[in-house]
Protein backbone atom coordinates (compact mmCIF):
# COMPACT_ATOMS: atom_id res chain seq x y z
CA UNK A 1 0.00 0.00 0.00
CA UNK A 2 1.35 3.29 -1.11
CA UNK A 3 1.23 6.24 1.28
CA UNK A 4 0.30 9.61 0.32
CA UNK A 5 0.91 12.94 1.45
CA UNK A 6 -0.81 15.77 0.18
CA UNK A 7 0.44 19.49 0.87
CA UNK A 8 -1.94 21.89 0.93
CA UNK A 9 -2.35 25.93 1.75
CA UNK A 10 -6.17 26.44 1.29
CA UNK A 11 -9.48 25.14 1.82
CA UNK A 12 -8.80 21.68 1.17
CA UNK A 13 -11.76 20.83 -1.50
CA UNK A 14 -8.73 18.65 -3.70
CA UNK A 15 -7.06 17.67 -0.46
CA UNK A 16 -10.56 15.79 0.90
CA UNK A 17 -11.34 14.74 -3.16
CA UNK A 18 -8.27 12.71 -2.84
CA UNK A 19 -8.56 11.42 0.52
CA UNK A 20 -12.18 10.32 -0.78
CA UNK A 21 -11.04 8.93 -3.69
CA UNK A 22 -8.32 6.23 -1.97
CA UNK A 23 -10.59 5.62 0.50
CA UNK A 24 -10.54 1.52 0.30
CA UNK A 25 -8.30 1.19 -2.31
CA UNK A 26 -5.61 -1.52 -1.93
CA UNK A 27 -3.48 0.24 -3.87
CA UNK A 28 -2.82 3.72 -1.74
CA UNK A 29 -4.00 6.11 0.70
CA UNK A 30 -3.61 9.83 1.92
CA UNK A 31 -1.78 9.14 4.87
CA UNK A 32 -1.00 12.71 5.97
CA UNK A 33 -1.79 16.07 5.31
CA UNK A 34 0.66 18.92 5.58
CA UNK A 35 0.30 22.72 5.33
CA UNK A 36 1.81 26.13 5.66
CA UNK A 37 -1.29 28.37 6.71
CA UNK A 38 -2.37 27.37 10.66
CA UNK A 39 -5.35 28.95 9.46
CA UNK A 40 -6.37 26.85 6.72
CA UNK A 41 -9.77 24.95 6.29
CA UNK A 42 -8.08 22.02 5.24
CA UNK A 43 -7.44 21.02 8.60
CA UNK A 44 -10.97 21.02 9.78
CA UNK A 45 -11.52 18.79 6.37
CA UNK A 46 -9.00 16.50 7.20
CA UNK A 47 -10.11 16.05 11.25
CA UNK A 48 -13.30 15.06 10.12
CA UNK A 49 -11.55 12.39 7.64
CA UNK A 50 -9.58 10.74 10.15
CA UNK A 51 -6.42 11.93 8.31
CA UNK A 52 -3.19 12.98 10.28
CA UNK A 53 -2.44 16.88 9.70
CA UNK A 54 1.24 18.22 10.27
CA UNK A 55 1.41 22.80 10.02
CA UNK A 56 4.43 23.63 8.97
CA UNK A 57 6.44 27.05 9.00
CA UNK A 58 7.88 28.58 6.28
CA UNK A 59 11.67 28.36 8.22
CA UNK A 60 10.68 24.67 9.13
CA UNK A 61 10.06 24.00 5.49
CA UNK A 62 12.96 24.71 4.14
CA UNK A 63 15.27 23.86 6.78
CA UNK A 64 14.19 19.74 6.53
CA UNK A 65 11.56 19.83 8.07
CA UNK A 66 9.36 19.06 5.37
CA UNK A 67 11.57 15.84 4.34
CA UNK A 68 11.99 14.84 7.90
CA UNK A 69 7.67 14.50 8.37
CA UNK A 70 7.46 12.42 4.84
CA UNK A 71 10.07 10.16 5.97
CA UNK A 72 8.83 9.50 9.41
CA UNK A 73 5.95 8.64 7.96
CA UNK A 74 7.50 6.48 5.17
CA UNK A 75 5.82 8.62 1.99
CA UNK A 76 5.88 7.33 -1.45
CA UNK A 77 3.85 9.92 -3.22
CA UNK A 78 3.82 13.59 -2.54
CA UNK A 79 0.86 15.35 -3.93
CA UNK A 80 0.76 19.42 -4.07
CA UNK A 81 -3.33 20.12 -3.97
CA UNK A 82 -3.23 24.05 -3.90
CA UNK A 83 0.32 24.52 -1.99
CA UNK A 84 1.64 27.83 -2.82
CA UNK A 85 5.03 27.73 -1.75
CA UNK A 86 7.96 26.05 -3.28
CA UNK A 87 8.73 22.61 -3.05
CA UNK A 88 12.17 22.74 -0.94
CA UNK A 89 14.92 21.14 -2.87
CA UNK A 90 15.94 17.91 -0.54
CA UNK A 91 12.41 17.21 -0.91
CA UNK A 92 12.65 17.36 -4.52
CA UNK A 93 15.82 15.38 -4.70
CA UNK A 94 14.66 12.50 -2.03
CA UNK A 95 11.24 11.95 -3.87
CA UNK A 96 12.37 12.43 -8.04
CA UNK A 97 9.26 11.99 -9.98
CA UNK A 98 7.40 11.05 -7.16
CA UNK A 99 5.36 14.64 -6.69
CA UNK A 100 2.65 16.00 -8.74
CA UNK A 101 1.10 19.40 -8.85
CA UNK A 102 -2.25 20.39 -10.22
CA UNK A 103 -1.89 24.02 -12.07
CA UNK A 104 -5.31 25.62 -13.22
CA UNK A 105 -4.17 26.49 -16.64
CA UNK A 106 -2.61 24.64 -19.51
CA UNK A 107 0.77 25.23 -18.98
CA UNK A 108 3.44 26.72 -19.92
CA UNK A 109 0.63 29.61 -20.00
CA UNK A 110 -0.14 30.93 -17.34
CA UNK A 111 2.03 29.70 -14.96
CA UNK A 112 4.79 30.87 -12.43
CA UNK A 113 5.34 32.41 -9.33
CA UNK A 114 2.37 34.37 -8.14
CA UNK A 115 0.50 32.15 -10.52
CA UNK A 116 -2.30 30.48 -8.60
CA UNK A 117 -6.01 30.65 -8.25
CA UNK A 118 -8.25 33.52 -8.81
CA UNK A 119 -4.74 35.12 -10.85
CA UNK A 120 -5.16 32.40 -13.79
CA UNK A 121 -8.00 32.93 -13.77
CA UNK A 122 -8.35 36.64 -14.55
CA UNK A 123 -5.35 36.05 -16.59
CA UNK A 124 -6.77 33.48 -18.89
CA UNK A 125 -9.89 35.92 -19.19
CA UNK A 126 -8.19 39.34 -19.63
CA UNK A 127 -6.09 37.38 -22.47
CA UNK A 128 -8.85 36.38 -24.47
CA UNK A 129 -8.31 32.48 -24.33
CA UNK A 130 -10.76 30.73 -25.94
CA UNK A 131 -9.48 27.43 -23.71
CA UNK A 132 -8.06 26.71 -20.75
CA UNK A 133 -7.88 23.94 -18.43
CA UNK A 134 -6.30 22.13 -15.69
CA UNK A 135 -2.17 20.39 -15.94
CA UNK A 136 -1.42 17.62 -13.90
CA UNK A 137 2.84 17.94 -13.80
CA UNK A 138 5.46 16.67 -11.70
CA UNK A 139 7.44 19.17 -9.94
CA UNK A 140 10.38 20.24 -10.30
CA UNK A 141 12.57 23.14 -8.68
CA UNK A 142 10.74 25.58 -10.78
CA UNK A 143 6.91 27.19 -10.42
CA UNK A 144 4.73 25.30 -12.87
CA UNK A 145 7.83 23.90 -15.30
CA UNK A 146 8.07 19.99 -14.44
CA UNK A 147 7.33 17.69 -16.68
CA UNK A 148 3.37 17.07 -17.61
CA UNK A 149 1.82 13.99 -17.22
CA UNK A 150 -1.74 15.30 -18.09
CA UNK A 151 -3.83 18.09 -19.44
CA UNK A 152 -7.71 18.40 -19.43
CA UNK A 153 -9.33 21.75 -20.95
CA UNK A 154 -12.71 23.52 -21.04
CA UNK A 155 -13.80 25.99 -23.41
CA UNK A 156 -13.45 29.63 -22.30
CA UNK A 157 -16.91 31.50 -23.49
CA UNK A 158 -16.72 35.24 -24.20
CA UNK A 159 -19.10 35.47 -21.89
CA UNK A 160 -17.05 33.99 -19.12
CA UNK A 161 -15.79 35.78 -15.83
CA UNK A 162 -12.98 34.58 -13.75
CA UNK A 163 -15.32 33.61 -11.28
CA UNK A 164 -17.21 31.42 -14.02
CA UNK A 165 -13.88 30.08 -15.54
CA UNK A 166 -12.62 28.97 -11.70
CA UNK A 167 -16.11 26.81 -11.16
CA UNK A 168 -15.15 25.30 -14.94
CA UNK A 169 -11.52 24.57 -13.61
CA UNK A 170 -12.59 23.08 -10.24
CA UNK A 171 -15.00 20.77 -11.96
CA UNK A 172 -12.04 19.52 -14.17
CA UNK A 173 -9.77 19.01 -10.94
CA UNK A 174 -12.42 17.16 -8.78
CA UNK A 175 -12.65 14.67 -11.99
CA UNK A 176 -9.58 14.12 -13.42
CA UNK A 177 -6.98 14.88 -10.64
CA UNK A 178 -7.88 11.68 -8.34
CA UNK A 179 -7.59 9.48 -11.42
CA UNK A 180 -4.04 10.97 -12.58
CA UNK A 181 -2.43 10.23 -8.76
CA UNK A 182 -4.39 7.19 -9.36
CA UNK A 183 -3.01 6.30 -12.72
CA UNK A 184 0.71 7.07 -11.44
CA UNK A 185 0.67 5.21 -8.49
CA UNK A 186 -0.73 2.12 -10.42
CA UNK A 187 2.28 3.19 -13.13
CA UNK A 188 -0.24 3.46 -15.51
CA UNK A 189 1.66 6.95 -16.08
CA UNK A 190 5.11 7.82 -15.79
Amino acid sequence: MKKIAVLASGSGTNAENLVRYFEGSEEASVATMICDRKEAFVFERMKKLGVHSYYIRKDELYAGGLLNILRQNEIDLVVLAGFLKLVPQDVIDAFPRRIINVHPALLPKFGGKGMFGMHVHTAVVNAGETKTGITIHYVNEHFDEGEIIAQFETDVLPEDTPESVAKKIHELEMKHFPEVVGEVVSGIVG
